[in-house]
Parts: structure tokens; C-alpha cells; sequence
């Protein structure tokens, strides 16, 4: 069951990060007919059914199997580590966390995931962005190896720093948005 939730997911999530990838790097112009020069994508709507135009529906998955490279392991990650800190700072163990252990728990989480996430993220958005301009990788295990090859394995962590400054205030709050949602929701004994 796990397996066909993550199919969806993917299948579902692949579409919309490609297009978030292609505008996020969009820095060329697209020359038109009449010599102006424009973004060639307007927009995700128009960026989507340009991708599925271009290169057929097939193109909106591009990376998808870095994207669940990526996400498998890092939640698996993320809510390991959020439980066993929140286990191992808490006091009473049979009482719900303290605010300031969910809070820590839930972005040293965040931190981790994205540890185990990043390399796989290099990998789908160099994939997700191959061929806009020229195309430089025959495929997943290609992308993997020429970027190693050509600039070390410290290619795998490119951005890791920002990802971890960003993902601990992010999960901090989203861990205790989800401990008040749980504690809201559980009956009163």
C-alpha cells in the first residue's frame, strides 16, 4: 500500500516541481517571430502544457525517479529523528513533548531530511532542466556520474547549507502546528 501511495505521490508531485524547476531557472529569452525577445514560459499553466507540447507528457516526469530518491528517504528521515528526539528530551515519556522539545525536534528534523534529500534534488533538477538549452545527460545514472566526474562529489551537497538554515525554522513551526492539531484533537481524559 505504502508503494502505490508513493506512486501517486510522485506521479502527482512530478509535474508540478518540474515546472517549478524550469521557472525557477528560467534565465534565457525565447526569440519570437516578430524579434521580441520574451521568458518562454509565462506562467506554470503555460510552462506545463509547453513541457507536455515540447516533449510530450512523458517530459512532465522528468527526474521523477530522483524526486523518489529523494522524498522515501528523507521523510523517513525526518519523522525517525523528530520521534526519537522528542523521545529522548522528553522528561515524562508518557506525556506529550514540551513546546521547546517539539520545536528543536522538529527542526533538527528538517535539517536531517534535507541531509539525505539533497544529493537526490541535485540529481532530479539537473535532469528537470536538462534540454532547455542543450542537453547534457543520457539519463539518471549519466546525470549522477558526469556531475561527480566533471565536479566532484561535492556537487551532491550544492545548496545543502541554505537547504538546512531554511528547513529548521520551517519545520520547527510545521512540527508544532502538527502537536497542537493532535492535541486539539485528542480526547480529553
Amino acid at each position: 500500500m505504502k508503494g502505490c501511495t508513493a506512486s501517486i505521490k510522485v506521479s502527482v508531485m512530478s509535474p508540478a516541481d518540474i515546472v517549478k524547476v524550469r521557472l525557477q531557472c528560467q534565465t534565457q529569452l525565447y526569440q519570437r517571430s516578430d524579434l521580441t525577445a520574451r521568458p518562454k514560459y509565462n506562467g506554470p499553466v503555460h510552462c506545463l502544457l509547453t513541457i507536455a507540447r515540447e516533449e510530450g507528457v512523458l517530459g512532465l516526469y522528468k527526474g521523477a525517479g530522483a524526486l523518489a530518491l529523494r522524498d522515501g528517504p528523507s521523510f523517513a528521515t525526518y519523522f525517525l529523528v523528530y520521534n526519537t528526539v522528542c523521545d529522548r528530551l522528553s522528561l515524562d515519556k508518557n506525556a506529550q513533548p514540551e513546546w521547546k522539545v517539539v520545536m528543536f525536534a522538529g527542526g533538527f528534523a528538517g535539517m536531517c531530511a534535507w541531509s539525505v534529500g539533497t544529493p537526490m534534488d541535485v540529481i532530479k533538477s539537473r535532469l528537470q532542466t536538462d534540454g532547455v538549452g542543450k542537453r547534457h545527460y543520457r539519463g539518471f545514472f549519466h546525470c549522477i556520474t558526469e556531475s561527480i566526474r566533471t565536479e566532484g562529489t561535492a556537487v551532491l551537497f550544492k545548496g545543502l547549507m541554505l537547504n538546512c538554515v531554511r528547513a529548521f525554522p520551517v519545520n520547527m513551526a510545521v512540527f508544532a502546528m502538527y502537536e497542537l492539531i493532535i492535541r486539539f484533537l485528542r480526547p480529553k481524559s
